[in-house]
């Protein structure tokens, strides 16, 4: 699949929007928990918007609400550096 570049920025923009509010504040715990295991910034939010994305997904294609739960197990799911 073709990465689209304008998807990529609304994805990451809403990772930086989350991280500014500390809404919901997982977004940040998990940016801080990747970026303390040696991730860069970047990767860290590229990691998240990967989760964000997959939610996104799921509330408009497959008309699911907005599921915080599984949106934290995801997040907390992100790998950590071997």
């Amino acid at each position: 699949m073709k990465k689209n570049p304008h998807l990529q920025s609304v994805i990451l923009e809403v990772v930086d929007n989350q991280l500014k509010a500390n809404e919901p504040p997982e977004t940040r715990q998990t940016f801080d928990r990747l970026v303390s295991e040696g991730y860069l910034e970047e990767d860290a939010k590229k990691l998240i918007g990967s989760v964000v994305a997959s939610e996104i997904f799921d509330v408009l294609k497959k008309q699911k609400p907005f599921n915080r739960e599984r949106f934290v197990k995801a997040l907390n799911k992100l790998p950590k550096l071997p």
